[in-house]
C-alpha cells in the first residue's frame, strides 16, 4: 500500500468518524428511518409503476418514471403519518398522560382492594398506591429524565420524525442506487456479494417484519381481552404489551397475567378466569405459533439469540435497538454462514 492510500484510507476513517459524530443525536430516527423505508420499499415498487403507466400517455417515459417514483415516494409518506405516525403518537400520548398520573398517586386500579387481599395473605398493611407511585416515577425518571424532560422529549421527538420522513423519502427513491453501489464496490466475488445480500435481506425482512407484525397481533389480541374483561387503562397496557411482545420469551403476559389476577382480587372472579384462559389459549399461541412461522423460517434466529440482540440494541441505541441488535447479530451470521459456504467450498475444491 503507497502512501496515497494510506492517506485516503486514514481520511475515509477521519470522514466516516465525523459523520457518526453529527449523526449521532438523531441515530435513533435515521435507523427507524432506514426500517420504514425497507418495509415500505415492495409498495413503492408497485405503486411507482402503476402511476408511471398512468403518466405514460401524458409525458416523455422518462418524466413519467421520475414522477412516479416521486409521487409514489409521497403518498406512502402521508399513508404512513396517517396509518403509522399520527396513531403512533395518539398512542404515545395516552401512555405518557397515564404514566404521569400513575407516578401522580393516581390510579384507576382499585388499590384498596388489592392492599385488603394481600393483608390478608401476609398478615401485614402494604401501600400499593405509594408502590405503583414509585414505580411509576422510576419510569418516568428512566424515559424521560423526569417529568419535566417529557416536553423536552417531544420536541426532540417531532424534530427527529421530521428528519425520518425526510430520509425515507429520498431512501425510497435512491435506496436501490446505494445497494448496486455496494453490489460495485464490494471487493468480493459477484456470486458471494449476491449471496450475502440475499441472506441479509431474507434475515432484516423476518426479524424487522416479523417481528413487528407478531407484537402487534399478539399486542391488539391482548388488548381485546382486556378491554372485554373491564380492565382500565386498556390504551396504556395495550402500548405496555406491544413493546414487551417485541421480547421472545418475555411476551404480553407480564401485563394479561397480572390483570387477570387483578380482577380475581377485586371479586371480579369470572372475568379474570376467563382473561386468563384467553391469554392461555389464544394470545399465547400467537407467540408460540406465529413467531416460528414468519421471524424464524426467514431469519433463522434463535430467540434467545434474538432476545440476547434486543436487550443488547436497547441499551445501546434506545428503542430502534429492539431492531438493530437481532439485526447486526443477524448479519453476523449471515455473513459467517456465507463464508462458510463460499470459502470454505472454494478452499476445498
Amino acid at each position: 500500500m503507497n502512501r496515497g492510500q494510506s492517506f485516503l484510507l486514514l481520511l475515509i476513517g477521519i470522514v466516516a468518524l465525523l459523520t457518526l459524530f453529527v449523526i449521532l443525536p438523531f441515530v435513533e430516527y435515521v435507523v427507524a428511518s432506514a426500517i420504514l423505508a425497507y418495509v415500505l420499499y415492495p409498495f413503492h415498487v408497485r405503486l411507482s409503476r402503476w402511476l408511471r403507466d398512468r403518466l405514460a400517455g401524458h409525458v416523455r417515459e422518462s418524466v413519467s418514471t421520475r414522477l412516479g417514483r416521486m409521487l409514489s415516494g409521497i403518498s406512502l409518506i402521508l399513508a404512513s403519518v396517517v396509518a403509522v405516525i399520527i396513531p403512533l403518537a395518539y398512542i404515545s400520548w395516552v401512555f405518557i398522560r397515564d404514566l404521569t398520573e400513575i407516578a401522580r398517586g393516581n390510579t384507576e386500579i382499585d388499590v384498596s382492594a388489592i392492599e385488603a387481599e394481600l393483608a390478608v395473605l401476609t398478615g401485614r398493611e402494604i401501600d400499593v398506591g405509594e408502590v405503583l407511585a414509585m414505580a411509576g416515577q422510576l419510569l418516568v425518571e428512566t424515559l424521560f429524565g423526569g417529568v419535566s424532560g417529557v416536553v423536552t422529549t417531544a420536541l426532540r421527538a417531532s424534530v427527529g420524525l421530521s428528519l425520518a420522513l425526510f430520509l425515507v423519502y429520498y431512501t425510497l427513491l435512491d435506496g436501490p442506487t446505494f445497494v448496486g453501489w455496494i453490489r460495485d464496490t464490494s471487493p468480493l466475488p459477484a456470486e458471494v456479494t449476491a449471496d450475502l445480500v440475499d441472506r441479509v435481506d431474507a434475515m432484516t425482512r423476518g426479524v424487522v417484519i416479523g417481528h413487528i407484525a407478531v407484537a402487534l397481533l399478539q399486542a391488539l389480541v391482548a388488548g381485546v381481552g382486556l378491554w372485554a374483561a373491564g380492565v382500565p387503562n386498556v390504551v396504556f397496557w395495550t402500548f405496555v404489551m406491544a413493546v414487551l411482545a417485541l421480547l421472545p420469551l418475555i411476551g404480553a403476559f407480564f401485563v394479561w397475567g397480572p390483570a387477570a389476577a387483578y380482577l380475581v382480587v377485586v371479586d371480579q372472579v369470572t372475568a379474570g378466569v376467563l382473561l386468563a384462559l384467553y391469554g392461555v389459549f389464544v394470545i399465547a399461541l400467537v407467540d408460540n405459533y406465529a413467531r416460528p412461522i414468519v421471524i424464524d423460517q426467514q431469519a433463522h434466529l434463535n430467540p434467545a439469540v434474538i432476545l440476547l440482540g434486543v436487550f443488547g440494541g436497547i441499551y445501546s441505541v434506545g428503542f430502534t435497538g429492539l431492531f438493530v441488535g437481532p439485526i447486526v447479530i443477524g448479519v453476523l451470521a449471515a455473513t459467517l454462514e456465507t463464508f462458510r459456504e463460499d470459502y470454505d467450498a472454494i478452499g476445498g475444491g
